[in-house]
């Protein structure tokens, strides 16, 4: 019996969910069309009738996990808050529901070209909420900190998961999380 509509919709959903995940947790060349459909509970053969390819599925798994990034962090209200967020050990700790940048940064620059547009689009989002940060917080935007303030939390968060030393990981998030609650993290104003 073919699933209805609405269960047709909902099953696209659990791949996209599980898919996203997986590739978070694992790397998108660890993991398999079988190993996304046993995680979303479905067969394999159901996975045709939702994406053409492993490839389909990959560019949507992506931007379904950025659009959700994105929409999590909508309602922040300042950088210090945005950086606590980014920077927590449970971030830090959970990949598969965490920054697809931080997490698949190297396998996305190995897309096709014209398969990265999701990826530039969110980059370009995160830019513009930090940039949002800064005029709530004293009125005024300065683009090129906003670029440093993004890098800086992707390269602490990635140093933080990448580091087998447990105290270090953990300062690098305390530290990183500190200078977002200081004066040293003005606005230049350049």
């Amino acid at each position: 019996m073919r699933p209805t509509r609405e269960q047709a919709k909902e099953n696209r959903q659990r791949i996209l969910d599980t898919a996203a995940r997986l590739f978070r947790e694992n790397g998108i060349h660890a993991v398999g069309v079988d190993a996304v459909m046993k995680g979303a509970g479905l067969t394999h053969g159901g996975f045709y009738g939702h994406f053409k390819s492993k490839g389909d599925l990959t560019t949507e798994a992506v931007s379904h996990a950025m659009d959700a990034a994105l929409q999590s962090v909508a309602d922040v209200k300042s950088m210090e808050d945005f950086a606590a967020a980014y920077l927590s050990r449970e971030h830090r700790d959970i990949a598969g529901n965490g920054c697809t940048i931080a997490t698949l940064g190297p396998e996305l620059a190995r897309f096709p070209e014209g398969q990265r547009g999701t990826v530039s689009d969110y980059v370009s989002a995160q830019i513009a909420q930090i940039e949002a940060l800064q005029a709530a917080k004293d009125g005024t935007t300065d683009r090129r900190k906003a670029i440093a303030d993004l890098s800086s939390l992707l390269g602490a968060l990635i140093m933080a998961r990448t580091v087998d030393d447990p105290q270090l990981s953990d300062e690098i998030l305390t530290e990183t999380r500190l200078y977002f609650a200081t004066d040293a993290n003005k606005p230049t104003n350049s």
